[in-house]
């Protein structure tokens, strides 16, 4: 597990590499999916948080997102003054607000 600094940039490169992965799928315990995050430009960099998280916690839960949330850094910050404009940190606000957890499932190439 990586110690998060103040910059997403820098946190974003002690991450594992998003190579071979087409998406990530975010599944309630219900079986359904709530969120899909595909590797294209500007998304890429969550991407490779929610993949780091699963591979590290094995579950998107409480405290994957709380660390999640760190790794995003100053991202973070514009998210909680501008809900909405950073949906994946949103569903990591989501997911500690209300207590689920979500399995994630990596889609490759």
């Amino acid at each position: 597990m990586i110690t998060p600094g103040a910059s997403f940039k820098d946190n974003l490169q002690l991450l594992p590499s998003i190579d071979g992965i087409a998406r990530i799928d975010l599944i309630q315990a219900d079986g359904s999916v709530l969120a899909s995050i595909e590797n294209q430009p500007g998304k890429q960099g969550s991407l490779t948080v929610y993949q780091y998280l699963h591979q590290t916690f094995g579950t998107i839960d409480t405290r994957a997102a709380e660390h999640g949330i760190a790794v995003f850094a100053e991202h973070t910050a514009d998210a909680k003054q501008r809900p909405g404009a950073h949906p994946n940190i949103d569903l990591l606000f989501d997911v500690i607000n209300r207590g689920i957890a979500l399995t994630a499932k990596i889609i490759p190439t």
